[in-house]
């Protein structure tokens, strides 16, 4: 079982005066500098000139200055831009600011994992990973509470990065909620795995794979999408709510039964074979080095995918039924 830590393992005078550099302003970026400073923190948002985010951090009461500048006065930077950009930024921007003694932090382990950055020796390098997405995370420290987080030290050059990334942590409100201790690697591959088994590749091919056969087999569209994809999000949420126990005690018998008996019908033997091949690309590096090189090629394969998808007919008569429910917040271009 991992270890947990609350607030009481923490101590947020280790930050106290020491300058802190948030690198990006997106979804954890705001929220990470918004409660740092909330928290009393000396902080500062590293953003490359012409960022469209440099006036909203501004208008939020935050000091704004280029990256090379927000990392040369801090003593703890934390990067929270995509881990596409974050390899050239770091060799461009960041590295030559970072000096003996100082603390480099991620909220994902990708590029350190995957040895796209190797930072130098005489540095803490340690990762705070809310399990929540920014707006989130922001949120529930308004209102007094925080969100879960990992917890991870690739590097202790000081001899106290456990004790500034409990510090980073408190600041951010994490150990209201509690932060569980774990490493670049487990965070790392346990991530790509959920992403690409389940959260989103097994579920959005689930979801189109069933909506295929229901419409293949003379169903009108409509009805295929309600129950493929429209009512997912109830059973997701009693899942979110009270775990699977919770969903089954909240359905119907025969849903419930539906559940035991052909379930593991569609998740058979085979499909877990291909769970293991795809948790050991991840593990071997082989996902990494595709991704890295679709990149450094300029997404062809990616971009390909993405405007196949959104061709999907799901896609289609989705919009035209969401167009239905006003209750829908309109999603963001």
């Amino acid at each position: 079982m991992a270890k947990i830590y609350y607030d009481n393992d923490a101590d947020l005078s280790l930050l106290s005066g020491k300058p802190i550099a948030v690198i990006g302003y997106g979804s954890q970026g705001h929220a990470h500098a918004l409660n740092m400073r909330d928290s009393g923190l000396d902080v500062r948002v590293g953003l490359y000139k012409g960022s469209t985010s440099w006036p909203r951090a501004e208008a939020e009461g935050l000091r704004v200055t280029t990256v090379e500048d927000a990392v040369r006065e801090a003593e703890v930077t934390m990067i929270l831009i995509p881990d596409t950009s974050q390899s050239q930024v770091y060799k461009e921007s960041i590295v030559k600011g970072l000096s003996r003694g100082k603390t480099l932090m991620f909220a994902h382990g990708f590029n350190i994992h995957y040895n796209q950055i190797t930072p130098p020796k005489d540095i803490d390098v340690s990762m705070i990973a809310p399990k929540a997405p920014g707006h989130m995370v922001r949120q529930v420290f308004t209102e007094g509470s925080g969100t879960p987080a990992l917890l991870a030290v690739h590097q202790d050059a000081s001899g106290k990065a456990m004790e500034t990334a409990l510090a980073y942590a408190k600041g951010i409100g994490a150990t209201r909620a509690g932060v569980l201790d774990t490493t670049f690697r487990e965070e790392t591959e346990t991530d790509l795995f959920g992403e690409q088994v389940i959260l989103c590749g097994g579920i959005s091919s689930l979801i189109k794979a069933s909506f295929e056969t229901l419409v293949d087999a003379g169903y009108q569209p409509e009805s295929a999408y309600f129950e493929c994809m429209h009512e997912l999000k109830l059973i997701v949420d009693l899942i979110y709510q009270g775990g699977l126990e919770y969903m089954r005690y909240s359905v119907s018998d025969t849903a419930e039964y539906g559940d035991y008996t052909r379930g593991p019908r569609i998740i058979n033997e085979m499909v877990r074979e291909e769970m293991q091949d795809i948790l050991e690309e991840i593990q071997n590096g082989t996902f990494a080095r595709e991704w890295v090189l679709e990149n450094q090629a300029g997404r062809p394969s990616f971009n390909a995918l993405r405007r196949r998808d959104a061709e999907h007919p799901i896609e289609k008569v989705g919009k035209e039924l969401r167009s239905m429910m006003s209750w829908l917040k309109k999603p963001k271009e």
